[in-house]
């Protein structure tokens, strides 16, 4: 039976008002619920300016849901801070610094593209940004955000305009967040400065922690008042319960997860409240190691929270309920990893030694007073990490011990050093050439990071827990270790041939003839593969340990007699290539994939079968060396090196970019010597042109990977990974001969300072400072 027109008529418009009070009646409720909740939210925060009692009497920030509690939290704590405005005319506030009207995003999150967003009159002003369901007089307020110094706003991003056709201004709060929309670029670019402009003229709000620390400090000399302020005040002891807002202020609004970061975060008031929670797990963990690196991490990753993580260390470890008990010695192990790792801000550092005093003071032959007394010390010698400490550095402090650090030496044995977290690679230095006898060597020494294919120094203000930590981190076999061994030569030639020294003189030469750095003939390679094999092993015998080849035989030469691979050019053609594809792709790519193994396996053959040939050569001139003693092959060895000219040398492969040489090859080697700085043409022996010291002008890096050297009247540019390397060991030179540095590139020579006399006896050469890599860390003994 059909309806009749006006039944029909009466289910529509009740259906319409549902709709509209679903549109309407909701979103008015949900407003004011963010007010309130607003409102609520910022009980824990209090204006700079505000004069209050000394006793906070808080324990940390709880939620509550009754009216009459909020009403007594928000009434002494916002008073200041929010405008109690009512439905008066909006159009004639004189409060307000700008106004109209914008699009807020749907609730959810998400922007629908068939659902427009609703217009809103908005009005910012000197307090909050309020927001209108229209314009004229006595509209209802649907929504206010509280404008403090916490507060952030986004500028327009391009990316959202090209996917939704407006340009968004977010506005972060404490629990809320503003998205607004505009079709129009300079308007929200004029509401962005205006908030942003608001935001600026804010006090600093500080915390209930932030003004107790304050009364801790003013009142240290008054035990009575101090204990006053810790009975009173259940924000500065343990608790077990969770923490629901920081300790400190932090700015609202997501973090910049621009830099490339192995670990995703949120907000860091969300991430402090999270790291309070990993704290409390401490308590209860067996194997507290992974949990402590955790924090250490994301300290490191995000440093604003080092001083909230302090803060909150401090506060676990005052007034615990189980002094001393294991639960309790976590949170100072924890602390003291942190001491060693991180620097808090001064504030908090002052507050964080008169813990360490307060604790020393009430339990002094405890272990809690021996943690303080090392967090105290380590405090005084930390001056920033690169990387975390690793798990074995972590079980070093949780037993305030030191850490053993072992260093090769070539033509040595190994020797174990003992570091703890602040050791710089200057201090180990020191004390292996005072240990090795070297004292009186005019020659450089440095620590290095050696594997199979790189080799590198270690900067001079590098700390060694890093460069350990570092290597641990790189899987390779063999592994990575840490080397001492020449720096700089300043004097070859008057090495004794019974020292440890010539030792180690004599296994950088043959470093260098394995990479290749010393061109000469093969005869003479096999001539020294021999001595080598005689130095190791004595005379010639079938039973002696034989070393693969190529620990005897530079490798590049066995590879350079292998005929060059023929490379077939590309077809031109787009047929061509289309033919070329299909082919590969087919039985014919197969027969290509099986002739290149062909191919590969014929000259793995071919290179054994010189390789055998090379070394039948190396034995028969080793049995010429019969009687030979060890410091004789070695020092023969040694000659043999030194017959080249640019022995003593330190070789960096270099791409010439801008040249005045003429007909010179791109590819080359630029040697950096005691006297002068040469260019030679890898495996050529005579060099294509060499400036002495006082022909150069100036040096440096014009940008990460190019290296200027400025020769009177002309500058060399040269292509290579090693800019800082380079540039240190110029100035190492210069300095060590007492020369004048040369003024860096656009710096006038005549206006360069004179540069200080050569350092004395025992003492480093001044390193370059560099911004973005520490010096190279070399010893002058």
């Amino acid at each position: 039976m059909p309806f009749p027109g006006g039944l029909w008529w009466l289910l529509c418009c009740r259906q319409g008002f549902t709709l509209l009070r679903r549109d309407y009646g909701d979103a008015d409720r949900e407003a004011d619920g963010e007010a309130e909740e607003e409102e609520e939210a910022s009980f824990e925060l209090r204006a700079q300016g505000d004069q209050g009692s000394l006793e906070v009497s808080l324990s940390q920030p709880t939620r509550s849901n009754s009216g009459s509690e909020r009403s007594l939290l928000v009434a002494e704590e916002m008073r200041s801070l929010i405008v109690e405005k009512g439905p008066g005319p909006v159009d004639d506030d004189p409060d307000a610094l700008v106004k109209g009207w914008l699009q807020r995003e749907v609730r959810g999150g998400v922007k629908t593209p068939w659902i427009r967003p609703r217009k809103y009159w908005f009005v910012l002003t000197p307090d909050s940004l309020d927001y209108y369901s229209s314009n004229e007089k006595g509209a209802r307020r649907l929504g206010s955000l509280v404008l403090t110094s916490l507060c952030s706003v986004l500028w327009p991003d391009k990316q959202t305009y090209k996917e939704t056709g407006y340009w968004s201004v977010t506005v972060f709060g404490r629990k809320h967040c503003y998205r607004l929309y505009t079709e129009h670029l300079n308007e929200a670019v004029h509401w962005v400065c205006a908030v942003q402009k608001v935001i600026d003229s804010k006090a600093p709000v500080q915390t209930p922690t932030q003004l107790l620390m304050r009364d801790v400090e003013e009142h240290c000399g008054s035990p009575e008042v101090l204990e006053q302020i810790y009975r009173c005040n259940p924000i500065l002891r343990y608790t077990s319960s969770p923490l629901y807002a920081p300790l400190l202020p932090f700015s609202y609004g997501s973090l910049d997860q621009s830099a490339p970061s192995p670990r995703s975060y949120t907000t860091l008031r969300d991430e402090a409240v999270k790291l309070f929670n990993s704290l409390q797990q401490l308590e209860s963990e067996r194997d507290p190691v992974p949990l402590m690196q955790g924090v250490l991490q994301t300290c490191l990753d995000l440093p604003p929270l080092v001083d909230e993580i302090y803060c909150q260390l401090v506060k676990q470890t005052t007034e615990p309920p189980a002094p001393g008990g294991q639960s309790d010695l976590h949170y100072w192990q924890l602390l003291t990893c942190m001491s060693c790792t991180f620097l808090p801000s001064p504030p908090v550092l002052r507050f964080l030694r008169f813990h360490l005093d307060r604790t020393e003071s009430r339990f002094p032959t405890s272990e809690m007073a021996k943690y303080a007394c090392f967090i105290r010390e380590a405090l005084g010698k930390t001056k920033g990490r690169e990387c975390v400490p690793s798990l074995e550095e972590i079980l070093v402090l949780m037993r305030r011990q030191e850490m053993i650090c072992t260093v090769h030496c070539p033509g040595a044995p190994a020797c174990s050093v003992a570091i703890s977290s602040h050791t710089t690679a200057e201090e180990v230095a020191r004390e292996l050439v005072s240990r090795l006898g070297l004292s009186q060597s005019p020659n450089l020494f440095a620590l290095y990071e050696q594997s199979r294919r790189r080799e590198q120094p270690v900067g001079n203000a590098t700390l060694l827990a890093d460069v350990l930590t570092s290597l641990a981190g790189e899987e390779q076999d063999p592994p990575c270790r840490l080397c001492f061994k020449h720096y700089g030569f300043l004097d070859t030639d008057n090495v004794p041939r019974d020292s440890l020294e010539f030792a180690l003189l004599f296994e950088q030469a043959h470093e260098m003839v394995l990479r290749g750095y010393v061109p000469t003939s093969e005869e003479t390679l096999q001539t020294l593969a021999a001595l080598r094999l005689q130095s190791l092993n004595s005379d010639f015998s079938t039973h002696a340990p034989f070393p693969r080849l190529e620990e005897l035989f530079p490798p590049c030469v066995l590879h350079a007699r292998l005929p060059p691979p023929r490379h077939r050019p590309p077809p031109k053609c787009r047929g061509a290539r289309l033919r070329a594809g299909l082919l590969a792709g087919g039985l014919w790519g197969q027969a290509l994939a099986k002739q290149r193994a062909e191919r590969d396996q014929r000259l793995r053959g071919r290179l054994r079968e010189e390789g055998a040939s090379t070394m039948a050569a190396i034995l028969e001139k080793w049995k010429l060396l019969q009687g030979m003693g060890r410091p004789e092959a070695m020092a023969a060895y040694v000659a043999l090196v030194r017959e080249w000219p640019g022995f003593g040398s330190t070789l960096f492969d270099v791409d010439l970019r801008v040249s005045a040489l003429g007909a010179v090859p791109q590819r080359l080697w630029l040697g950096i010597g005691a006297k002068a700085v040469s260019l030679y043409k890898p495996g050529e022996p005579e060099p294509l042109d060499s400036f002495c010291y006082g022909r150069i002008s100036s040096f440096g890096a014009s940008d990460s990977s190019t290296f200027r050297l400025s020769v009177e009247d002309r500058d060399l540019l040269f292509e290579t990974s090693q800019v800082d390397e380079i540039a240190q060991l110029l100035n190492t030179y210069l300095t060590s001969a007492g020369a004048q540095r040369p003024p860096r590139p656009h710096e006038p020579a005549a206006t360069s300072p004179p540069a200080p006399p050569g350092p004395p006896q025992g003492l480093c050469p001044t390193p370059v400072s560099r911004p973005h890599r520490p010096p190279v860390g070399s010893f002058h003994s």
